[in-house]
């Protein structure tokens, strides 16, 4: 078997250049089972970050599901087959009307690629809002939307960003906060009415707005029941439409919630859909009303060969049914409470974490340098989370200053697990050196 060094180097050569991996020290994974996986050592590790293996690392039902119709059938959706229909219905049933019809994609980048399409054929516009922290994909359509991970080539004049959200710094954008009388959701929204404002009198004029509504990118800050409303009628009354990411949120992992628009209140035009949706097949999607549907249908002619396949539909309807039959939402809700509230126990005992949030099994703790300014321990959180990984617990980070420890886990995880992370990232910052 080749060492860690060997493959890293066989990366460079086959892969290119700047392929990405997580910690100093990648992992080189070899088997997952449940909430663990394993490296090619033997060693054991407590997977607190991966979203794909929604329902579990190797979920019996999904293998099941997976290889009962990959030894049947597996062809595209120009011939009939049960499975694409009897999913999407279970797949919309989660959904408050209109969103009741679908399109199967293999990933979230296709799935926001049809949003901003679906946009430009309900408004005959182009411009789009997104926030100027956040991440919705790499196809080329899509790449422009994500300021944070910019490219030098390509235009990107019609997409305007706002500032995300922030519920620790409230309008931290402005010179000496919120001002008097104004709430962080109107901050907000006045920010996104300019940006309206500067689209419409552009050549690309205005055809929507693209949010992640947990702001997972962002750092999932905590907004209240009703935050995007002010900022949702500023994007109606102007003609657009809201499209909400709900690659990170959805399928029950805020527990409170099947998705994050319900959670935040709103009910969006499209919502897009992607990794967690087949527990590790390539599976996304989008869904929207039959009338934008009709809109998109009659401007663009689209067709994904493996979008919608009966493997793939077969995969993602096998996670429907293991998060109904085992509770997975509702589990979420209970665990995530609980490790939420012992982050808040080692918040106590270590002045590093300066903001603890998040909901169901998607949370985490900001670091700072100092609680009184809130000033950002960004190399000290990317210390911690190597620092846990060599500990056997794999994390990681980001929002706004990359200072926010995303705990993600997979819906099986469960209070003995939360204790095993808490121990360790008690013991992590205990040795850790606060300093930037």
């Amino acid at each position: 078997m080749k060492t860690n060094q060997q493959l890293i180097d066989d990366r460079a050569r086959l892969l290119g250049p700047n392929v990405s991996t997580f910690y100093d020290n990648p992992i080189h994974m070899i088997k997952g089972e449940g909430v663990w996986v394993w490296d090619a050592q033997g060693r054991k590790y407590l997977d607190c970050y991966n979203n794909v293996p929604h329902v579990g690392h190797c979920h019996a039902k999904v293998v099941e599901a997976i290889c009962q119709q990959a030894s049947t059938l597996n062809t595209h959706t120009r011939y009939l087959h049960e499975g694409i229909v009897r999913y999407v219905d279970k797949l919309t049933a989660t959904f408050a009307e209109p969103l009741s019809t679908a399109i199967m994609t293999c990933t979230g980048s296709e799935a926001n690629d049809i949003a901003l399409r679906m946009a430009e054929a309900a408004t005959g516009q182009r411009g789009i809002i997104a926030t100027d922290h956040t991440y919705h994909g790499n196809t080329t359509m899509v790449a422009k939307l994500s300021n944070s991970n910019k490219s030098d080539f390509g235009g990107e004049s019609h997409v305007r960003f706002v500032p995300a959200p922030d519920s620790y710094r409230p309008a931290y954008w402005l010179d000496g906060g919120l001002p008097e009388g104004m709430t962080h959701a109107q901050a907000f929204a006045e920010q996104v009415k300019l940006k309206i404002k500067e689209l419409q009198a552009s050549e690309h004029g205005f055809a929507g707005m693209i949010i992640c509504p947990f702001f997972a990118n962002e750092g999932f800050p905590t907004l209240e029941a009703g935050f995007l409303d002010e900022t949702v009628a500023a994007v109606k009354a102007a003609g657009g439409i809201v499209i909400a990411d709900e690659v990170q949120p959805g399928f029950g992992r805020i527990g409170t919630h099947m998705w994050g628009h319900q959670r935040v209140g709103i009910v969006p035009d499209v919502v897009t859909l992607g990794k967690p949706m087949g527990n590790g097949h390539p599976v996304g999607g989008v869904v929207t009303s039959m009338a934008l549907m009709t809109q998109f249908r009659e401007a663009f002619r689209y067709f994904n060969t493996f979008g919608g396949n009966p493997v793939s539909c077969a995969a993602a309807e096998a996670v429907l049914d293991v998060m109904a039959a085992e509770g997975l939402m509702e589990q979420a809700m209970e665990v995530g409470d609980y490790a939420r509230a012992g982050l808040q126990a080692l918040a106590d005992k270590h002045v590093c974490i300066g903001d603890v949030r998040g909901s169901g099994m998607f949370f985490g703790a900001e670091m700072v340098l100092d609680r009184n300014t809130k000033e950002p321990a960004t190399a000290f959180t990317k210390r911690v989370a190597n620092a846990m990984r060599e500990e056997g617990v794999i994390l990681n980070f980001l929002g706004i200053n990359y200072n926010a420890l995303k705990i993600r886990p997979n819906l099986q995880f469960q209070k003995q697990h939360a204790d095993v992370m808490l121990q360790t990232l008690d013991k992590v910052l205990s040795k850790v050196v606060l300093q930037p």
